[in-house]
């Protein structure tokens, strides 16, 4: 059989396409590194020095075998909190076990904290713990980041979800704070903890402040944590109304093209027509009902 004789302007083309392909990766490569160094580290995890000891699990090699048998079955109960809380558990991130300061700074580019969590575009998620202080509820909560990333997808958490609804359903599954498994009860406790924070309700933070990562977490420690309590308090407001249905509706019908400033609210409002439910009013709302979106 002949051989195909290639044109050469189509030969010189390829061969251009195939350098400029070549120059793109020299430069994208290095400028992923640069701008999401914490990101990439996380995609290479299996070739560093950190141990996979379970399916998805890598542990830090200065974990010995007690500490790392103790931190799985910690694991364990986290994920059962978050199928329980979620309906199913979706997200199967990568979870990194740190066992240095200087680990979880290189994993998680911050030293605050005992965990953190990070999605990307293409569907990837980490959860990375730093063994100080690790514990279900820090598990749970980070868990419960990356599921929110699973049913809605990177975009539509990044762009559409306020960050106060992000860490304020985490916070549902973290008892740090509150304990109380009664959703209006659970709803008081945020609200005793939201009027200590604002000193009875004098330094307020309106959630529109509050609905990017960069506005909830620019303060200082106390205003940190005055936006979790706020958060707190505003999600287990509504969920007292809508329940974990009214999440997935949510969810729901922002994957099929809603906003959550369009739902948000109207959900709540056609749970209450349904359901008799009494609960104190929420301080937040007092002053304007409709400023609440992200």
């Amino acid at each position: 059989m002949p051989h195909r004789k290639i044109n050469p302007l189509t030969k010189s083309r390829i061969t251009a396409f195939g350098k400029f392909l070549l120059v793109g990766l020299v430069f994208i490569i290095p400028g992923y590194f640069f701008l999401y160094p914490q990101i990439f580290y996380c995609q290479v995890i299996d070739f560093s020095n950190f141990e996979k000891i379970r399916t998805n699990i890598y542990a830090s090699p200065d974990l010995d075998a007690r500490q790392r048998v103790n931190i799985i079955k910690v694991i364990k109960k986290a994920e059962a909190r978050v199928d329980s809380f979620w309906s199913g558990k979706q997200a199967n991130p990568k979870v990194i076990l740190c066992g240095t300061p200087q680990e979880y700074e290189k994993y998680c580019q911050s030293t605050e904290g005992a965990g953190c969590s990070l999605g990307t575009p293409w569907g990837q998620s980490f959860v990375i713990l730093n063994v100080q202080g690790l514990n279900v509820d820090v598990i749970s909560h980070e868990m419960s980041h990356v599921e929110l990333f699973r049913r809605l997808g990177w975009w539509k958490t990044t762009t559409e979800i306020p960050q106060w609804f992000n860490e304020g359903i985490a916070l549902m599954l973290d008892r740090r704070f509150v304990s109380n498994p009664d959703p209006i009860g659970r709803y008081l406790d945020y609200t005793d903890e939201w009027l200590y924070q604002t000193g009875g309700g004098q330094n307020i933070l309106e959630l529109e402040n509050i609905s990017s990562v960069k506005g909830f977490f620019s303060g200082n420690q106390k205003q940190v944590m005055l936006a979790y309590m706020t958060s707190g308090m505003e999600v287990s407001y509504w969920l007292a109304f809508v329940g974990g249905e009214g999440l997935s509706k949510l969810l729901s019908e922002m994957r099929n093209g809603q906003s959550f400033d369009a739902r948000y609210l109207e959900i709540e409002k056609e749970a209450r027509e349904r359901n008799e439910v009494e609960v104190p009013a929420n301080l937040l709302r007092v002053q304007d009902l409709e400023k609440i979106g992200g």
